[in-house]
């Protein structure tokens, strides 16, 4: 039996709402969102994929996103592994913040190879903000090394596909169904790599949400097949 990875991204967050940077700043789900969340477990079932195990990251957008889909499939048993690895994307002094103020500051083209591009940041939280991870409760037991003040998509690639080799790749080689509920940027990131996208094109690259991404792989973890499952119910 071949392994198979369920990519789903989160629903509408209260942030996305109001067209907020949301990053590491943990937001719950939208009315919106959440039945985003409970749509892809109606998909997830219509087509009779049920996953074996369940990863998220640490904040509660994707962790409610999991628990609701998994829940309107009645498919709670399965274990959820939760890893910081797979958060968000970090955007630095811009969380929290209008994306269209920011825009109009820092000007359109700027504005774009920050938060598409590969390999450029934002501007970094500075000593003494509140938004710093290494003074969240939450982080405590985390290296305050490895904890970002900001992050290209190239340093969220770097941690969200360590965190794969390591923990999601041994479960695929096993042949289980694998679902990861995470965000945007840790999604795209993985899917660069899943599906051999170079860095230019991954700036086009757009992960949708609500509706779930199905890859199959080889006995080696090498994609086979790829399948967005469409909404088959009202």
């Amino acid at each position: 039996m071949k392994g198979q990875l369920i990519l789903l991204r989160h629903g509408q967050s209260l942030y996305n709402q109001k067209n907020l940077f949301t990053g590491w700043t943990d937001i719950d789900l939208s009315e919106q969102g959440i039945q985003e969340a409970r749509s892809a477990g109606k998909t997830l079932s219509h087509y009779r994929i049920y996953p074996d195990i369940c990863f998220t990251s640490w904040l509660k957008r994707a962790i409610h996103t999991a628990q609701l889909a998994l829940e309107e499939m009645e498919w709670e048993q399965i274990d959820i592994v939760r890893s910081w690895k797979l958060n968000e994307r970090h955007y630095g002094a811009w969380q929290q913040r209008n994306k269209d103020e920011i825009k109009a500051e820092v000007g359109e083209t700027a504005f774009f190879a920050i938060r598409r591009g590969f390999d450029r940041s934002p501007p970094a939280l500075e000593e003494g903000d509140p938004r710093l991870l290494q003074d969240n409760s939450k982080y405590r037991e985390i290296d305050p090394g490895l904890l970002p003040r900001r992050e290209s998509l190239e340093d969220t690639a770097k941690r969200v596909l360590s965190y794969f080799f390591e923990k999601i790749a041994p479960q695929l080689a096993r042949g289980k169904t694998v679902m990861v509920s995470a965000h945007g940027n840790s999604l795209r990131a993985l899917v660069m790599a899943i599906e051999k996208i170079d860095r230019k094109e991954v700036e086009r690259l757009e992960i949708p949400t609500g509706l779930p991404i199905v890859y199959d792989f080889d006995d080696m973890i090498n994609m086979t097949k790829k399948t967005i499952l469409k909404k088959s119910h009202p």
